[in-house]
């Protein structure tokens, strides 16, 4: 069972996304790690004591920004995007966010639209890979 909570243990979540982001899709590993992972919120999600997916939600004011999102190769296609997206939903609205943005990469604007978002602002480059703002109400 796939168990997402929120995490202080950035360290875990830095590695991976360092396996995701840098390893597997080739961004540059000085940006992979901002001023803003000190102030945001971190899941977790991790399947028999292994770190399997993790995501994090930064709040401005009532806006919350989900990003950083990744899920290793070997968990994709059981709905634990799904999942944590959802968790970071929630997270949001707990912490009383009115609205939630991401950046997606162009490739995954279906799955966000199928989690209620939508996109807004021209796409836009993020190392070379396109991608496109996206908002949900909450």
């Amino acid at each position: 069972m796939i168990q997402i909570t929120e995490t202080e243990d950035r360290q875990t979540c830095y590695a991976l996304r360092q396996e995701v982001f840098v390893q597997e899709q080739g961004y540059t590993a000085e940006g992979e790690v901002d001023d803003l992972d000190a102030i945001s919120h971190h899941l977790l999600a991790v399947e028999d004591d292994e770190p399997v997916a993790t995501a994090r939600v930064y709040i401005d004011g009532t806006t919350a920004k989900i990003g950083r999102v990744c899920v290793i190769t070997s968990r994709r296609g059981i709905g634990l995007g799904a999942d944590i997206i959802n968790a970071a939903v929630a997270l949001a609205a707990q912490k009383r966010a009115k609205h939630v943005v991401l950046g997606a990469q162009v490739h995954a604007i279906g799955f966000y639209e199928k989690l209620g978002f939508t996109p807004f602002d021209p796409p836009y480059d993020d190392e070379g890979q396109p991608h496109q703002m996206m908002k949900q109400a909450l």
